[in-house]
């Protein structure tokens, strides 16, 4: 049952991850437009740093999941890896209850945050691009990797459970 529940979270963290790709080759994109309309012909693009700057946080935010489950994210392990089994998953346990924690408080606050940003309107300065929807989407992209942190947490504790 979990695997088939974990190769779902793959699938969707994986449509994810696309977003996240084409949020990042937007980003290269409209930079190098602009360089070359600025430098070349002195015509910017209009808006194209609130364009950067949200596509940022949706190409990090919509790739986060996939990076946590192929494990391409920060972690020590020189320490750690040198305890005992079960001490190890004690600490993977708590560490992954915390991250736990974090991105759901991340997923709540986002979405008063997103709530806030439709009641108020309130749009980037130069292009005026609403940032409620990317608010939403930000908590949208979080809870695939707060499922894979519950996953990994059950399988922690189970580690620690075992002989």
């Amino acid at each position: 049952m979990l695997d088939r529940f974990e190769k779902g979270i793959r699938l969707i963290s994986s449509w994810f991850e696309w977003v996240g790709i084409a949020a990042l080759l937007t980003i290269m994109s409209i930079t190098c437009i602009d360089v070359i309309g600025a430098k070349l012909f002195i015509r910017p693009v209009f808006g194209a740093i609130d364009i950067v700057m949200l596509s940022q946080a949706v190409a990090i935010s919509f790739g986060a999941a996939m990076s946590l489950i192929l494990g391409r994210h920060v972690q020590v392990e020189f320490f750690v890896m040198r305890l005992p089994r079960r001490a190890q998953a004690v600490i993977d346990s708590f560490i992954h209850f915390l991250g736990l924690f974090f991105f759901g408080l991340v997923v709540w606050r986002l979405c008063v945050h997103g709530y806030s940003f439709q009641a108020g309107g309130e749009a980037s300065a130069t292009a005026y691009i609403p940032f409620y929807p990317f608010a939403y989407g930000i908590a949208l992209a979080t809870i695939p990797l707060c499922i894979v942190l519950l996953l990994r947490l059950i399988e922690s504790l189970a580690r620690m459970v075992q002989r």
